[in-house]
């Protein structure tokens, strides 16, 4: 084999792929058509799931300098996000080209294989490997791989070469986005709704201005390239009145409300991960941060089943888990659509929605939602409210070092934190030492309240997320072992 994995694609999702599984020991090759970054940002920010995720690998800190908030909005109503609770706030000032340059550095320095200017043409697939086609600056050549992943956008070639079905709805209605240097115009963070329209201002680093515009009942044009930056000018002064044609454009470009998801996301040794497997209004920047996401979930599991920790089957899960919180973000990202995009016939549900979030419970349901601490995964049985749930940061203390469940996480192996010094219990995990870290550590005082009372142990799967929590059985606990991380030592085949 050239690499045990072909990426397509080095945007976040395919970059978080590649750090994740060279983390686990896993050769991966990522091949990228462009022969350099293109420095472009369609993504602004992080939500409060991603910097959960990013913290858990160290990266937060190759972010450099950025903003953080409390507050967000769904479909331009605001919404405090500190009824949540959480760690952490949304990062609100990181471009995504930034985002890309610190998870190729984190990838590269694992040995992550990069290859710019090297464009997927097709594949073969075999019962053994799958046999990648690539053009590149010396002509075509031929990767042999154990899997391939299409981390490539929208217009996935991995997903059309691979015949995955996409279906959904078309685009009804256009934005136009350009980033700006030389104007200076009042943020509007949300969005607001004007006469015929729709408009966005939002400062980037650097002096920019990030503006986005859409005019109702306007059909959106099939483009072929990026749309002038006259254009854009023209819809904003016929919007808003002022005159922004003498600012100098750094990026163009423009968007569409389509909603799409593929109906499987893995075809034997084919997977696709990110933009490839779902598009959607890019409400929130929910897009590049779900797509994060898909990889932090592909990734251990992928590296289990090529090191032969656990059976192909693990991979059917990524699938059953990662489709339904795509499938939720296209019905969120669709009723935000209609609340952004509509005209004076949403105004109704738009006063009815403000009216709906001074509700803690309301609030507090969509904050999660956009946030994406809403996710739950069906892990097994349990009654605990831990249960496939991210587990929230714990500070502990190990012996008589300070850490934090966080902080465990960053060798990308799964933790078992045993919190009631409960050597039976370790005795059990015993057998799977070589994938799981088997700690103790004594938690930090949690209020009554808390999800985390009265609990005596976590399983954790290498992507933070709660397998199994005592009060449980035993029994359960090897259950959940075989399940997330194979048989066994001495049980293999």
């Amino acid at each position: 084999m050239d690499a045990s994995v072909v990426v397509v694609g080095a945007g976040p999702a395919g970059l978080m792929l590649a750090g994740e599984l060279r983390l686990a020991g896993i050769d991966v090759t990522v091949l990228e058509r462009h022969p350099e970054r293109t420095g472009e940002s369609r993504g602004i920010g992080l939500t409060i799931g991603t910097m959960e995720v990013f913290d858990q690998r160290a990266l937060l800190r190759r972010l450099g300098d950025y903003e953080t908030s409390g507050m967000g909005h769904f479909g331009g109503i605001p919404l405090d996000m500190g009824v949540l609770g959480a760690f952490h706030e949304a990062a609100k000032t990181v471009p995504q080209s930034v985002t890309e340059q610190a998870l190729e550095a984190w990838a590269g320095e694992l040995g992550a294989d990069i290859r710019r200017g090297h464009e997927f043409v097709s594949y073969a697939e075999s019962d053994a490997c799958v046999e990648v086609t690539v053009r590149g600056p010396e002509g075509e050549q031929t990767l042999r791989a154990r899997y391939l992943v299409g981390c490539d956008g929208g217009r996935s070639a991995v997903r059309k070469a691979a015949g995955f079905d996409f279906p959904g709805t078309a685009t009804t209605t256009e934005m136009l986005l350009a980033d700006l240097r030389g104007v200076d115009l009042e943020p509007r963070m949300t969005g607001e709704h004007i006469d015929g329209g729709f408009v966005m201002v939002a400062k980037l680093a650097g002096g920019i201005h990030r503006i986005i515009v859409g005019e109702h009942g306007v059909a959106p044009r099939k483009r072929t390239e990026a749309p002038r930056f006259a254009e854009v000018a023209d819809v904003w002064k016929r919007l808003t009145g002022i005159d922004i044609s003498h600012a100098e454009p750094v990026w163009v470009s423009a968007f569409g409300n389509a909603a799409r998801q593929v109906t499987q996301y893995r075809r034997g040794r084919v997977l696709l991960a990110g933009d490839s497997a779902h598009v959607h209004l890019p409400a929130g920047g929910q897009g590049m941060n779900t797509s994060v996401q898909d990889a932090h979930n592909l990734g251990w599991k992928l590296a289990a089943v090529l090191r032969g920790d656990a059976p192909e089957e693990l991979l059917d899960t990524y699938h059953t888990e990662r489709h339904e919180v795509g499938r939720g973000l296209l019905a969120n990202t669709r009723a935000q659509s209609l609340l952004i995009l509509g005209g004076e016939e949403s105004a109704p549900l738009r006063d009815v929605l403000a009216e709906l979030v001074r509700l803690p419970g309301v609030t507090r349901h969509l904050a999660a939602k956009v946030s994406g601490l809403d996710i739950r995964y069906d892990v097994g049985g349990g009654s605990s409210p831990l249960l496939g749930r991210r587990l929230p940061h714990l500070p502990v203390t190990r012996g008589e070092r300070r850490t934090s469940s966080t902080e465990l996480l960053r060798t990308g192996r799964g933790v078992l934190l045993d919190l009631g010094d409960n050597a039976v219990l370790r005795r059990r995990a015993q057998p799977w030492r070589d994938r799981v870290d088997i700690v103790t550590a004594t938690p930090d005082p949690v209020p009554a309240d808390s999800p985390l009372a009265g609990t005596g142990a976590v399983l954790l799967r290498p992507d933070g997320y709660v397998a199994w929590a005592a009060p449980g059985s035993h029994r359960d606990l090897r259950s959940s072992l075989t399940r997330w991380f194979g048989p066994a030592l001495g049980a293999r085949r």
